[in-house]
């Protein structure tokens, strides 16, 4: 019988599993959820808008659109391509085509071909990337004319004399190591889960192609002056030139790389509740661009009770912000549309919010357009450094953040700077905060958001000098705000706090994990408790001096739950009424809220589901269709009812339409807990083409756990056959058996009385047959457990050769080092030992636990 069930299944996916990828077209890939903007996704024409709207021409090309592309090693080139994929969509994405990972020892390639343009003499053609993630090798015709690191920012090639008449090719080669190197990639990582994301690798914003004059405008740096009622603009451009400025009637001439005053006549300003915007038009010779600014001022003064605030245009403005992560579920880090794009801006004004804080990523340039536009005051996080702080990444953050606020210095929405957050590769605070005020003096600064973080009132990092040079005070404080601490002419805010987590049926990224909130989940009435209760506290500390606050978060991000409305952007949680009249206890919606948030639209999420046991009674009563199958066992697992969770698992997998999408894959991993489950054998015989679609470390280890759970667990005696055991998993049916090595060492690594006198001995036995297999973290988990429990010179000589693999493999490690420095102690070798650990207080200076071993190495004492 087992068998036909076994057969069932199997016929059930025959279907499905292909090659999710043809050669010969693209189509959007499957998703678990995707937005209402897919269809509007046109693959010969996608995000047809010009993409830089602060410096306009009239003539230009769009590269968007279909590209061949091909995965090679990373030191090999493209020879074939492997299908189509649709720039300027990330390849991991589903509107790609491709959805698939580019691990750090690949490439990825890109290539197609376009006319030549129709110049005039003189004129010159220029290529422009809006961004790349994350290094770029530029080749035209087969000549390599560039390589750009930096998956944030922008950058232009002038390709003229590399084309030729008619048809031209042009290639791009990827690399993009994500997490795993040593440049900035923000929230997205190779193996994604709780705040971590799906990563976004190569083009994810527009190239196109721009015709310009022999001399022309290559940027521009626009600064009002609200006190002297002017604006200065500086044109820069290759040799110094007359130019012409055209604003509010009023035409100036100047030259290029030199500044440039035009007065205004009573200025009209920009603001959340009036977001004016001056049009500006800039010829220099025969080049004319077109551009805008909005006259605005942002500083921090003392209020009337003495408390520094926030002033924006010389008034007090509370700043009512939410956290954006900027990830779409089909899309990643590229909207679908531009009209997506703008929805954001809008859900947030909708809800009552005058800020958003853009959380460890830059946007496109339309969507600070946007801000703009709709009135919306923007925290621009710097992307932080890679958190290890590997050789190179200091260097590459420095470069990154000074072209991040160079490329987004003219927009007005843009009122602050955040330098680091959480210590999240801080470094050199400042000295960074101090150069980052001297670069743009016309914004504030906040140098350390969430430098001090509380979970329930819990302080995770104490830090001994906090905020230094910064403009602003930042605490964050999950799920309840806190006042910050209070310091001489720096405003105070709430840097992150919420985080209330609800699931909506349907709408989830992961049906069968569901999802997390910082303090669970709820339903949407308990929702609308919390946060009235959240917004009195913001008000009460309002009247003591709060001046600023932002809500984790807007949007759920993949099986993150906290947002306010769901990944899709489909389902709001509350009503905007309800979110507008709750958030206006702190500060009220600006005035041009209809205007701001035309076209916005989202459906309310029910305040009343039918329960599990009302579903499980149908259940019984003979309920057996494929999608209320599926949910049941989906509700069964939130309900921890294991038995109906397998039971209507299994039967849903028996029945479920064809051909199954990449969720119901997932479910099928999910629901195989056992080598007895007819699923497993499945998973076995069709591994190799399931982890095409899913991630393989879900199968991996779904079937390395059975393995584990069944074969490895019952060897583990107290005087275990290590090498049966190492037998056991080199002949596991699926991965390299890394997993099942971990659970079977971390069995006595955890072990504290294992029947053996000497529980230390069996861990060195365990590791050393594996030794060679691990990741700098294991080496460092085994080194440390030794040095805690043993005082024999051999134990700490095995562990410190361990720890020695661990500091090698990721040298920018600080707990690793701190490891090594400890049992370099232990051993006697005590100045090498202060030597290590003063390398480790250079990579996280406030770390008290490294400072306390480091004070009792120079007294001679123990740290153990």
């Amino acid at each position: 019988m087992r068998v036909k069930k076994t057969l069932l299944i199997a016929a059930a996916m025959s279907k499905f599993l292909i090659n999710p990828v043809s050669a010969q077209y693209w189509k959007i890939q499957s998703l678990p959820i995707s937005t209402r903007w897919d269809k509007a996704v046109n693959p010969k024409k996608p995000l047809p808008e010009y993409p830089r709207p602060q410096l306009t021409r009239a003539n230009w090309t769009s590269l968007n659109g279909l590209w061949d592309y091909a995965f090679t090693a990373k030191d090999q080139h493209a020879d074939k391509y492997q299908g189509k994929i649709l720039v300027p969509f990330p390849v991991e994405s589903a509107l790609s085509g491709v959805k698939k990972s580019l691990q750090p020892d690949q490439n990825l390639w890109y290539k197609r071909t376009f006319i030549k343009p129709t110049t005039k003499a003189g004129e010159r053609i220029l290529l422009h990337f809006g961004a790349v993630d994350f290094e770029a090798t530029v080749y035209i015709n087969g000549k390599e004319l560039t390589r750009h690191a930096g998956g944030y920012d922008e950058f232009t090639i002038d390709v003229t004399n590399a084309l030729i008449a008619g048809s031209n090719e042009i290639k791009v080669k990827v690399w993009d190591p994500t997490d795993a190197g040593y440049g900035p990639h923000g929230k997205q990582v190779l193996h994604p889960e709780s705040i971590y994301y799906t990563p976004t690798s190569g083009i994810w914003q527009t190239v196109w192609l721009e015709i310009v004059p022999k001399d022309y405008v290559t940027s521009l740096r626009i600064t009002p002056d609200l006190d002297n009622s002017s604006v200065e603009v500086i044109v820069n451009s290759a040799n110094s030139l007359p130019v012409t400025l055209t604003t509010a009637g009023k035409t100036v001439t100047g030259k290029t790389n030199q500044r440039i005053t035009i007065k205004l006549t009573n200025p009209k300003l920009w603001s959340p509740d009036d977001p004016y915007l001056y049009d500006l038009k800039i010829t220099l010779g025969k080049d004319q661009v077109k551009s805008y600014f909005g006259m605005r001022k942002i500083e921090i003064k003392k209020d009337a009770k003495g408390y520094d605030r926030i002033f924006l245009n010389n008034k007090y403005t509370y700043n009512l912000g939410t956290l954006d992560q900027g990830f779409w579920p089909d899309g990643l880090y590229t909207a679908p549309t531009d009209e997506a794009l703008a929805f954001d801006i809008k859900a947030a004004k909708a809800m009552g919010f005058n800020t958003i804080r853009k959380h460890i990523k830059v946007e496109p340039a339309r969507w600070y357009y946007w801000t703009d536009k709709l009135g919306m005051l923007v925290w621009q996080d710097m992307v932080n450094p890679n958190q290890g702080l590997p050789e190179g990444s200091k260097a590459e953050f420095e470069k990154e953040a000074k072209e991040t606020i160079a490329q987004l210095y003219n927009h007005p929405s843009i009122t602050t700077w955040v330098l680091f957050n959480e210590r999240w590769g801080q470094y050199d605070q400042e000295r960074l905060t101090k150069w980052m005020k001297e670069t743009d003096p016309t914004r504030l600064v906040n140098g350390h958001t969430g430098e001090l973080l509380y979970v329930n009132h819990q302080l995770r990092a104490p830090s001994d000098n906090p905020y230094v040079n910064s403009d602003i005070t930042d605490v964050h404080a999950y799920p309840y705000p806190m006042m910050p601490i209070r310091q001489t002419g720096k405003a105070k805010v709430v840097g992150e706090f919420g985080g209330i987590g609800v699931a909506v049926e349907k709408h989830l990224w992961d049906e069968l994990k569901g999802g997390w909130g910082y303090d669970g989940t709820v339903r949407p009435p308990v929702m609308q408790k919390q946060y009235t209760e959240m917004a009195d506290t913001l008000h009460f500390l309002e009247q003591k001096g709060l001046t600023g606050s932002i809500y984790t978060q807007p949007f759920d991000v993949e099986t993150e739950l906290n947002g306010l409305i769901t990944y899709d952007r489909e389902i709001i949680k509350l009503s905007p009424e309800t979110f507008r009249a709750i958030n206006a206890k702190v500060w009220p919606a600006t005035k041009n809220l209809a205007t701001a948030t035309k076209g916005f639209s989202a459906t309310i999420a029910d305040t009343i589901s039918q329960d599990y046991a009302a579903r499980l009674k149908e259940y019984q009563q003979g309920r057996k269709d494929p999608a209320f199958l599926r949910t049941l066992a989906i509700m069964a697992v939130g309900q921890k009812d294991n038995e109906n969770a397998k039971k209507i698992g299994q039967e849903y997998l028996k029945v479920s339409p064809e051909p199954f999408s990449e969720a119901d894959l997932n479910f099928l991993v999910g629901f195989t807990t056992s080598s007895k489950d007819d699923s497993y054998p499945f998973l076995l015989k069709n591994y190799k083409k399931i982890i095409l679609i899913i991630d393989s470390n879900s199968v991996k280890g779904r079937t390395q756990d059975i393995v584990y759970r069944e074969q490895v667990a019952p060897l583990l005696t107290a005087k275990p056959d290590w090498n049966k055991i190492f037998h056991v998993i080199q002949n596991n049916p699926v991965g390299d058996g890394e997993r099942l090595i971990g659970n079977s060492v971390i069995h006595y690594l955890n072990a504290t009385n294992t029947g053996e006198a000497n529980a230390v001995r069996n861990a060195i036995d365990a590791a050393t047959i594996y030794d060679d297999r691990f990741h700098g973290g294991a080496y460092n988990d085994w080194a440390w457990m030794i040095f805690q429990r043993s005082s024999d010179q051999k134990d700490l000589e095995k562990a410190l050769a361990w720890s020695k693999k661990s500091v090698d493999k990721e040298p920018g490690n600080a707990a690793q080092i701190d490891t090594y420095a400890n049992l370099l102690h232990k051993l006697g070798r005590t100045k090498e030992a202060i030597e290590w650990e003063q390398k480790a207080l250079a990579i996280d200076p406030q770390n008290n636990d490294f400072k306390t071993a480091f004070q009792k190495m120079q007294k001679g004492q123990p740290t153990w």
